[in-house]
Parts: structure tokens; C-alpha cells; sequence
């Protein structure tokens, strides 16, 4: 079972009146038992050897993890990246395990932030118990449909430019029609490419509640269905501007055919 991975095809309606509970901008603390999957992606200083969360990813399988390539750049050494799973609190408690190698999608790159995912082999396997367990994710090209209660998790800064938080946090907010999220990224003065391979989410005109840096390959979670991995945005909880995650479906079949 540990070489599997659990995919789901969603029920979904458009417009539906279904609501998560409010819940890292805008969001508020929570532990790790609430999303056993996720775990800490900490970086090695190449200059002074310590090791510090900046990332996140999302447990496959007791070998696999999936994140943000933007994480993984293709010039940096799976030497200078292990993670921490099993632990609420950033940089302590849980197991640590190194990567043995990263997979980044081969489109990154070559469009904006498009294809910003990665699939994560570990150099030893993950033990599962209550506080680590592998997650389901949403099954090949799932339509996402708009004004869907979203959730987040990590251990990113709580506000723009501001500190990263000391124990995970969670927070809700909802998907944004991609044509309009794409047309406001081209009103800035430097345009940014919104693709369909994305998920923008957010309190529209409202703002306020976002994932924001150090939250990057962590989740976007419908009902506790992995359908997003945090990407990119205009800085965090912009209310004009929403955060943009890399959609999980359209690369699903790649993610089987690389987590094996």
C-alpha cells in the first residue's frame, strides 16, 4: 500500500452554497493531526550549514513527496533539501528525512510559472502514524469550479514582508474564475502569465486571507483533497491580485507515472 497512490475524482457543482468553517494570512493556528500530510521542506545554508524551513510539500507515498519547483530549482543539490513530517512546529519535533532526487515537471519553466511542480523521491521511507500519512489527491483533469471553499496550510510568513510562523496554520478562502484572476495579472506593470494548469484563490476585492512566502508546494486542500500546490501571486492576501496555485490534475497522470 505504501507505493500507491490515492486519487479521487470529485463531485463537484458549480456555484455550490457548501462552506468549510473560517479558518498564513487571515488564518489562524492549528496541528499537524488536522493535515497528516503535509510536511516542512527545509533548506541547508550553503554558507553557514544550518538547515531552515522555507518551503512545504505533500506526502505521495512513505517514498514520495510533491512541491513547488520553484523549490527545487534544477541547479540545486538534493543535498541542500530534506524534510520534517509529523510536527506542527516549524524547524523542531517530527523525523527528518533527506532527497535523494527531485523531479521537476519538464514544461517549468518555459512559461512563466507554469508547470511549477515537483515530485520528491526520499532517500529512506516514511513511517506512517497519526501525525503522517499519505494524502489523497484529486484525480486527472477534475474541473476545479469557481467560488469553491479552498483551505491552506503552512508555516508561511502571516503577513506580507512579515515574520514565518512558528506553528503551522491554516486558513479558507475560495476559487476565482481563471479568466478574470489571468486578466488583472496582465493589468501590472510587469504582466504575469496566468495559465490553465493554475488555480487562483482568495477573498476577491476583499483580500486578506492567502498563503504567502515559506507556504510555497504546500497545499490547496478541497475537503482534505490535495487539488493545488501554492505557486505564486502579486504579494500575499492582495485583494486585487489573488495567489495562484499550480493545479494538481492536469499533471496527476505525470505524478503516477513518476511516484512509483
Amino acid at each position: 500500500m505504501a507505493a500507491q497512490l490515492v486519487l479521487l475524482t470529485l463531485a463537484l457543482v458549480a456555484g455550490s452554497a457548501y462552506t468549510l468553517p473560517s479558518r498564513i494570512v487571515g488564518g489562524q493556528l492549528t496541528t499537524i493531526d488536522k493535515y497528516p500530510s503535509i510536511v516542512a521542506v527545509e533548506f541547508q545554508s550553503v554558507w553557514s550549514g544550518s538547515w531552515s524551513q522555507s518551503c512545504a510539500a505533500n506526502i505521495l507515498t512513505s517514498r514520495y513527496v510533491l512541491s513547488a519547483a520553484h523549490c527545487f530549482a534544477s541547479n540545486v543539490n538534493s543535498n541542500l533539501r530534506r524534510i520534517r513530517a509529523g510536527t506542527s512546529f516549524r524547524n523542531t519535533g517530527g523525523v527528518v528525512v533527506y532527497v535523494e532526487v527531485y523531479h521537476n515537471h519538464p514544461s517549468y519553466g518555459l512559461r512563466g510559472y507554469d508547470g511549477d511542480i515537483t515530485v520528491i523521491r526520499l532517500t529512506t521511507l516514511l513511517q506512517f502514524n497519526p501525525a503522517i500519512q499519505a494524502g489523497a489527491i484529486i484525480a486527472s483533469n477534475q474541473w476545479i469550479p469557481d467560488n469553491l471553499p479552498v483551505v491552506h496550510a503552512g508555516w508561511g510568513t502571516t503577513s506580507q514582508g512579515g515574520s514565518l510562523s512558528s506553528q503551522l496554520r491554516d486558513v479558507t478562502i475560495y476559487t476565482i474564475n481563471n479568466a478574470l484572476c489571468a486578466a488583472r495579472y496582465q493589468t501590472l506593470p510587469w504582466p504575469q502569465i496566468v495559465t490553465e494548469n493554475m488555480i487562483c484563490a482568495g477573498i476577491l476585492d476583499v483580500g486578506g486571507k492567502d498563503a504567502c512566502q515559506g507556504d510555497s508546494g504546500g497545499p490547496l486542500y478541497y475537503t482534505n483533497i490535495l487539488v493545488g500546490v501554492v505557486s505564486w501571486g502579486h504579494g500575499c492576501a492582495n485583494a486585487t491580485f489573488p495567489g495562484v496555485s499550480t493545479a494538481v490534475s492536469p499533471y496527476t497522470n505525470w505524478i503516477v507515472s513518476v511516484a512509483v
